[in-house]
Formats: C-alpha cells, sequence, structure tokens
C-alpha cells in the first residue's frame, strides 16, 4: 500500500512540476500625436519570434508567454520603430502596456541632426530641465527605496537624506518643506505617516506601489504651474487598471501590509468601456 502511494505521488509530483507557468501581455497601439488607435500594427516578442497584429481599435495581445523579461518591437509601414527592453511577464498579473508610435517622416536634401532620447524624458514637457521621469519598477530597485519615491530620490545628485528616522530630503541646500507634492496636476498634503506639521516626508510611505504610473521628480527650474514649490516637486500619475480581468496583490515587509485589488466592476461594464456595447438599450418601441 505503501509502495503504491508512493508511485501516485511521484507521478502528480511530475505533472506539476512539468506544467510551466504563463501569463498574458497586451496593450495598446496608437498615435501619439493624435491620440488614436492604430491597426495592423505588427508587435513582436523578440525572444521568443512570436508577432501578432492589432485590431481596429489598436489592441494585441499575447496568450501563454513563459515568466521572464522580453523585448517587445512594434512596426508599421506609416510608423517609426518602437522598440522597449525589459518587459517583465509575472505569474500574478497580467502585463498591459499603453504603446505610442511616431510618425515617420521622410526629408529630402536635407541634413536632420537628433540626438538620442532620453528614457528618463520627463511627462510634463514644460520641465526642460532639473526634471527626470521616475517608474515604479526604479523604486523597487534603488537599494533601501523601500517602494518610497523619497528614498529612491536619495540616490539622485543633489539630494541628501535629512536623517535615518523619516524620509524627507534636501534638494540643493534647500528646505525639505519646500516639496511640493501633486497628483494628477493637484497639489496634495504630504503622503506619509508619521510626519510633522508642515513636513514634506514622514516614516513611512502612503504612497502604493500598485496605483502609481511614471511620474515626474524636478529638482529645479520649475514650470509655471508648480508655483508653490521652493525646493522640488514630486508629480505622481496613478496608472489604469486592468479593465479585463480582476487582479489582486498583496505585499508584506517590515514597514506594513499592502493589499491592492483591480478590474472591472461587471461584464456589461467592461464591454460598455471597450466600446463592444451601447451605454443604453436602442431597441425600436412598438
Amino acid at each position: 500500500m505503501q509502495i503504491l502511494s508512493m508511485i501516485v505521488f511521484l507521478t502528480v509530483a511530475a505533472g506539476l512540476q512539468a506544467q510551466q507557468p504563463v501569463q498574458v501581455l497586451r496593450g495598446n497601439i496608437f498615435d501619439q500625436a493624435l491620440q488614436q488607435p492604430i491597426s495592423n500594427a505588427t508587435a513582436t516578442i523578440v525572444e521568443l519570434d512570436k508577432s501578432v497584429v492589432s485590431d481596429n481599435n489598436g489592441y494585441f495581445r499575447f496568450n501563454g508567454l513563459p515568466l521572464g523579461t522580453y523585448t517587445l518591437m512594434v512596426t508599421h509601414a506609416a510608423y517609426e520603430l518602437f522598440k522597449t527592453e525589459g518587459v517583465i511577464i509575472n505569474a500574478g498579473k497580467e502585463t498591459v502596456l499603453q504603446v505610442p508610435l511616431t510618425t515617420k517622416v521622410k526629408e529630402e536634401t536635407a541634413v536632420v541632426v537628433k540626438a538620442g532620447s532620453r528614457r528618463n524624458l520627463p511627462n510634463n514637457t514644460m520641465s526642460l530641465v532639473s526634471a527626470r521621469a521616475f517608474s515604479v519598477e526604479e523604486t523597487q530597485k534603488y537599494a533601501a527605496a523601500v517602494n518610497d519615491p523619497l528614498r529612491m530620490a536619495m540616490a539622485f545628485p543633489g539630494v541628501m537624506a535629512v536623517d535615518d528616522g523619516n524620509n524627507q530630503i534636501i534638494i540643493r541646500g534647500n528646505s525639505p518643506s519646500g516639496m511640493l507634492w501633486r497628483m494628477e496636476g493637484m497639489d496634495i498634503p504630504n503622503p506619509n505617516h508619521f510626519g510633522n506639521a508642515g513636513a514634506s516626508g514622514g516614516g513611512i510611505s502612503i504612497l502604493s506601489s500598485q496605483l502609481l504610473s511614471n511620474s515626474d521628480f524636478v529638482t529645479g527650474a520649475f514650470a509655471a504651474e508648480y508655483g508653490n514649490a521652493l525646493s522640488g516637486v514630486f508629480d505622481l500619475k496613478l496608472r489604469k487598471g486592468n479593465n479585463e480581468k480582476r487582479e489582486y496583490a498583496v505585499q508584506a515587509g517590515i514597514l506594513g501590509l499592502n493589499v491592492a485589488a483591480e478590474g472591472p466592476f461587471a461584464k456589461k461594464l467592461q464591454r460598455v468601456l471597450s466600446r463592444q456595447l451601447p451605454l443604453f438599450d436602442t431597441e425600436p418601441v412598438e
């Protein structure tokens, strides 16, 4: 009896080990200038040599991708080549990308000199100098950042910490109280726990890495909209959630517990948002 149980256990274990976890990579391809979807664009995963074509709404999807890090390349006859490296496929969440394409311009009888594009180019086009964009992945990779944008910024030139007890920062010798926090274009108070009155930092950040998108950090030469800033600006942006599937994430650490959930409220609402159904029924009344 024991030998039979051992054979059944080994057979089941071998079957589970043979099943490699897979995940979905999808996104939306659109014209960067017109903000309109681009159909018939070819999205290719370079490492797997696997390609799909975007539909009329600019959406593309890769199903059953093995977990790992890939390079995504998007091509279209009327647009410049788009290529991004380091696309991470995790088991717990689908990867959703927004792919902007730039119209291909052909010049004749002229010489055009273009500088290489900055990877950390700020979202705000009015921030010309002393500004850089940062992503949620950067807050996870910087040493001792613990998903905190302020602790991540301590590694930047001209930025230093006040002390080890909180995450307040000094930018180019200015007071930490001169830091301006903004979220989606609105000024917000200090988004940190255990902060003193009028302070710009605290012991633990309130911000969840599950909600943030690529944001801007400005250390000087502020744009006109940052009128209340004296030392620096954190201009935060929120990411769009998964509009097709409910997903959940749990993060636990020394600083606390982070639980997040995202997804559509109902299937009909999901189809309305994706423009597959009208918001109201339009059948004629007899």
